[in-house]
């Protein structure tokens, strides 16, 4: 069977687009792809989950042996966790499938790769958590100064703004409850399913 070179690109929200990566894998693809198949793979959605509909889909391609490497923009595009980057380096190497992040000149195939790869795995996990805890704290000096939000009229749609996206996004993501979640940041439980819904800062 014939295997392919995926080319996986991701951003966080609808309101971004992939141009600032694709220059820099577009170079690879011709420097190093050498006449192979390539297929490119694309998410809209939050690197702290790998529950995506792209990477699903390469996921899929992967376990089915059509997958020869995976090539990102950076280590960080892949996800955000320690624990679903080091499972997915592990997978990868099981299977032999070749990974490549073109920004940290990483190369999964050779040991100081891999040592890098865990590395670059840990820093984004910590980079993560400290967004967390830094939207957490400034939400919670905002409440203690009188600032709410919600109380709209009747009818009256509800301008989530992006710290209340990205509030959202964390508390979900550290197993909190959706009404946990909207008691935090001050509005309804159906506002709180449609941006987890919709993976954007976005007014709903």
């Amino acid at each position: 069977m014939a295997k392919h070179i995926a080319i996986y690109v991701r951003v966080s929200t609808l309101k971004q687009d992939a141009r600032s990566q694709e220059p820099d894998l577009l170079r690879w693809i011709e420097a190093f792809a050498n006449g192979a198949e390539v297929k490119w793979y694309r998410d809209k959605a939050s690197g702290k989950t790998m529950d995506r509909p792209g990477w699903r889909k390469l996921e899929e391609e992967i376990e089915a042996g059509k997958v020869a490497k995976v090539v990102c923009w950076r280590l960080d595009r892949l996800g955000r966790t320690a624990s679903g980057l080091t499972t997915l380096f592990d997978s990868l190497r099981s299977r032999g499938i070749g990974l490549v992040s073109v920004k940290d000149s990483l190369d999964l195939a050779t040991p100081a790769g891999r040592l890098m790869a865990n590395v670059l795995a840990s820093v984004a996990a910590y980079e993560n958590e400290v967004r967390s805890e830094r939207i957490v704290a400034g939400q919670e000096v905002a409440r203690a100064n009188g600032k709410r939000w919600g109380g709209r009229k009747a009818g009256q749609r509800v301008k989530v703004n992006n710290d209340q996206v990205e509030t959202i996004r964390a508390l979900y993501a550290s197993k909190n409850s959706i009404a946990a979640i909207a008691r935090t940041v001050g509005l309804s439980r159906p506002t709180v399913y449609s941006v987890l819904r919709a993976g954007s800062d976005s007014s709903l």
